[in-house]
C-alpha cells in the first residue's frame, strides 16, 4: 500500500513538473511583439507598398497583440497610423479575420463613409511594410506605377471606369452611373469624371479617369475637388451634354443633376425651385446676421487680422477620435510613469543637452536580446532633489490631448531610485535643437515656411482649448520658449520640448495661484510684462500672449539665416549684439526703457514672403500684450504668406515663358 501512495505522489508531482514546463514553453513560444507605433502621419508608397515613415518600436504590452496598421488618403496624401493590437478587438469597428501572416496586407472597409484599408500580421515590425490590395479584396495585388520620390506620395485615385454605356437616367435628380468596373487611375493627377449626353435619342453616360490639366469632350474641367460629382450642363453643345468631376473614390459612381439634391440616404426629397427662390431672401438675411455676428466675435477674439483657414475634414476627425476613444483606457500608462518593476533596458551613449534641471542623452532602447537590436530614443535625468521640475514636465507630457506632431513625443517616466533620480524618456531628433541648427545652417524660403509654421502650429496646439476635430483640451503655456526648447525633425518641421516651466491654464485658477507661478523663463525672450512682474493674473490670455512674443524672437532668429533675403550674417541669437549673459534687469532697460526688439535689415524687404513675414513678427513683439497676435493667427498669416508667394513665383515664371515664346 505504501508503494502505491509512493507512486501516486511521484505521479502528481511529475505532472505539476510537466504542467509548469509546458506553461513556461507557450510563455516563451508567445513573446510580446514589437511593431511600430506612430500616430497618423504620411507615408511613403512606391510599386505594390506603402512604408510608414515610422521611427517609435514598441514592445507591444500584451502577448496576444499583434501589428496592426491604418491607411486612408487626407487631402489626397496616403496617411498612416502604426499601432499594436488586439486581434480580438475590432480596429475601427472593423474585425479582421486574417492577422496571422507575416505580410501586413490592407483590405478594405468602408467606416464613417469613407474608405479606409486596415491590416494585421505577426512578425518583428512586420507592420512598417503595407501592401496594397484589391478593392473588392481579392488576393491579387495591386501594381501602382508610382515614382521613387521619397516622402508623402499622392496615390493614383479610385474611379469608376466604364467608358460609355447606355442609362435610363433622364438627367434629373441623382443617378446611379451603374458601371460595375473600379480602376485605379493611369497616375495620381487624374481624378473621377462622368458625362451624360444624348446620342440618336438614347441617353448614355461615360465614367473614366480623366487629367483636369487636359480638356474632357473640348472643356476644362473646374470642380474637380469636389467630393461629389456634380452635373453641369456644357451650353453650345448640340445636344444636351452633362459634365462632373471629383477626387473622391468612387465619386462618379453617382451623378448629381440638382445642385438641391439631398446625399443618398438622408431620406431627403429635392426641394422645388419655386420654393427655393421664396426661401432665398430669408436665406440671405440669415447669412447676413451670422456673417456680422462672427465678425464681433472675431475682433473681439483679435483674430481679424487673419483670414480663417481650413480646418480638418470631418471624416479625418472621425478615424482620429475613434483611435482616441480606443485608445482612452491605455493612454494613462503609455504617456505616465513606468510602473514596472522591471525598468526599460535602455543604455546610455552621450549627453546630447545640458539645462537647468537636467541632463539630456542619447540612449538605445534594447528591442530584443541582441545588442544589434534597439530603438534611438531621449533620456531627460533629473537629479532627485529636481523632483517638482520632473513631475511637471510628466504631468504635462502625461495629458492625453498633448499629442501633435509638433510637440516632442513622449514614451515614459521613470523613477530610478537605485540611482537617485527621475527619467523622462521621449522620442530622439537627431538634426539636434533649432539654434544649434540654424548656427550650422543657412535655409530657403521653403525650409523658413515649414520651420516658421510648424513652430507657430505646436504653440498654438498648446494654447488652444480644442482639438482640431473639437475635442476638449486644457490651454497650456511653454513659459520658456526659446530656440535651444524647439527641436528640428528630419523633415524640417519643429517639435516643441522642455516642459519644466510649463503651466496648464484652468479657468477656476484664482489670480493668487496664478501669481505664484513666478517670474520665470529665460531672460533674453522675456516679454516685457513678465520683466516687469505686471502680468494681468487675471486674465489667462495674458500668459500666451508671453508665450507669442518669446514665439517672434524664435520666428527672427529662423528669418534671420534665410537666403531669401540676399547676403546672410552669422547666426546670433536675439539681443545677441547688446551682451553675451543677458540678465532680467539689464534686458529690463534695453525692452522697457528704450523698447529695443533685435534688428530687421532693410534687405528683409527685398522678397515679398519675408516682408510680410516680418511685419508679423513686429505685431507679435508689441510692447502692449493686447495688441499681438495669436499664435494661430500666425499659423494661417503663414499658410497665406507662402500660398502668396508660390502664386507670384508661379506667375512670374508663366510670364517669362510667355515673353520668350513672343521673342521667338
Amino acid at each position: 500500500m505504501e508503494r502505491v501512495m509512493e507512486r501516486v505522489a511521484f505521479g502528481s508531482v511529475l505532472l505539476v513538473c510537466l504542467m509548469s514546463g509546458a506553461s513556461a514553453l507557450l510563455h516563451t513560444a508567445n513573446p510580446h511583439s514589437v511593431c511600430k507605433s506612430c500616430d497618423p502621419q504620411p507615408a511613403s508608397c512606391k510599386s505594390y507598398q506603402c512604408i510608414a515613415n515610422c521611427s517609435v518600436s514598441k514592445v507591444c504590452p500584451s502577448p496576444d497583440d499583434v501589428c496592426a496598421a491604418v491607411w486612408w488618403r487626407e487631402n489626397g496624401v496616403v496617411t498612416v497610423e502604426t499601432m499594436c493590437h488586439d486581434p480580438m478587438q475590432p480596429l475601427y469597428g472593423v474585425t479582421l479575420d486574417d492577422f496571422s501572416s507575416s505580410d501586413c496586407v490592407l483590405t478594405v472597409r468602408y467606416v464613417n463613409r469613407s474608405y479606409l484599408r486596415l491590416c494585421a500580421c505577426t512578425g518583428r515590425e512586420c507592420n512598417e511594410h503595407m501592401l496594397l490590395n484589391k478593392p473588392d479584396n481579392d488576393s491579387e495585388l495591386v501594381i501602382l506605377h508610382a515614382s521613387e520620390t521619397k516622402g508623402a506620395f499622392r496615390l493614383p485615385q479610385l474611379c469608376k471606369f466604364c467608358d460609355i454605356e447606355s442609362t435610363a437616367c433622364n438627367a434629373t435628380g441623382v443617378c446611379e452611373s451603374s458601371c460595375n468596373i473600379t480602376a485605379i487611375c493611369e497616375n495620381p493627377a487624374e481624378v473621377c469624371v462622368s458625362a451624360w449626353r444624348r446620342n440618336k435619342g438614347n441617353a448614355i453616360i461615360e465614367t473614366v479617369c480623366h487629367n483636369p490639366a487636359l480638356p474632357f469632350h473640348g472643356q476644362y474641367l473646374t470642380d474637380y475637388n469636389n467630393s461629389i460629382c456634380q452635373m453641369k450642363q456644357v451650353k453650345g453643345m448640340e445636344e444636351d451634354f452633362y459634365i462632373c468631376s471629383c477626387n473622391e473614390e468612387e465619386c462618379n459612381e453617382q451623378l448629381f443633376f440638382t445642385y438641391f439634391s439631398a446625399p443618398p440616404g438622408d431620406g431627403k426629397k429635392n426641394l422645388p425651385p419655386v420654393l427655393l427662390v421664396s426661401l432665398l431672401p430669408g436665406l440671405i438675411a440669415v447669412v447676413v446676421l451670422l456673417s456680422a455676428f462672427y465678425c464681433y466675435h472675431v475682433f473681439h477674439q483679435q483674430n481679424l487680422k487673419a483670414p480663417k483657414t481650413k480646418g480638418i475634414d470631418s471624416e479625418t476627425c472621425a478615424i482620429i477620435m475613434s483611435v482616441d476613444d480606443r485608445s482612452d483606457s491605455s493612454s494613462a500608462n503609455a504617456n505616465s510613469l513606468n510602473h514596472n518593476t522591471e525598468l526599460l533596458p535602455i543604455q546610455l551613449d552621450v549627453i546630447v543637452g545640458k539645462g537647468r534641471f537636467a541632463e539630456v542623452y542619447r540612449a538605445k532602447l534594447k528591442q530584443g536580446a541582441t545588442d544589434e537590436s534597439f530603438q534611438t530614443v531621449a533620456v531627460k535625468i533629473f537629479p532627485y532633489d529636481e523632483y517638482a521640475s520632473w513631475k511637471t514636465e510628466w504631468e504635462i507630457f502625461s495629458d492625453a490631448e498633448l499629442r501633435n506632431e509638433n510637440v516632442l513625443q513622449f514614451l515614459t517616466a521613470e523613477d530610478r531610485k537605485a540611482e537617485r533620480c527621475y527619467w523622462l524618456i521621449t522620442a530622439y531628433h537627431e538634426r539636434g535643437n533649432l539654434q544649434e541648427f540654424l548656427t550650422q545652417h543657412v535655409i530657403g524660403w521653403d525650409e523658413l515656411c515649414r520651420l516658421g509654421g510648424s513652430l507657430a502650429r505646436g504653440v498654438a496646439h498648446l494654447h488652444g482649448d480644442r482639438t482640431p476635430c473639437g475635442r476638449a483640451k486644457a490651454p497650456i503655456v511653454h513659459r520658456d520658449l526659446k530656440s535651444v526648447n524647439v527641436l528640428v525633425k528630419a523633415d524640417l518641421s519643429c517639435c516643441l520640448c522642455d516642459f519644466g516651466l510649463s503651466l496648464r491654464l484652468d479657468n477656476s485658477m484664482s489670480p493668487e495661484e496664478l501669481a505664484n507661478s513666478g517670474q520665470v523663463g529665460t531672460a533674453r525672450y522675456m516679454a516685457p510684462e513678465v520683466l516687469e512682474s505686471r502680468m494681468d493674473l487675471e486674465n489667462i490670455e495674458s500668459f500666451k500672449q508671453a508665450d507669442v512674443y518669446s514665439m517672434a524672437l524664435v520666428l527672427w532668429e529662423i528669418t534671420s539665416r534665410c537666403s531669401a533675403i540676399g547676403d546672410v550674417r552669422e547666426y546670433e541669437p536675439p539681443f545677441g549684439k547688446l551682451k553675451d549673459h543677458l540678465c532680467v534687469e539689464s534686458m529690463k532697460d534695453d525692452v522697457i526703457r528704450d523698447r529695443l526688439r533685435p534688428e530687421i535689415p532693410a534687405s528683409w524687404s527685398n522678397h515679398t514672403g519675408v516682408q510680410l513675414l516680418s511685419s508679423s513678427i513686429e505685431e507679435c513683439w508689441d510692447h502692449d500684450p493686447e495688441a499681438r497676435l495669436t499664435a494661430q493667427c500666425i499659423v494661417e498669416r503663414i499658410s497665406e504668406i507662402s500660398s502668396a508667394v508660390i502664386s507670384s513665383v508661379s506667375s512670374d515664371d508663366k510670364s517669362a515663358q510667355d515673353s520668350g515664346n513672343d521673342e521667338k
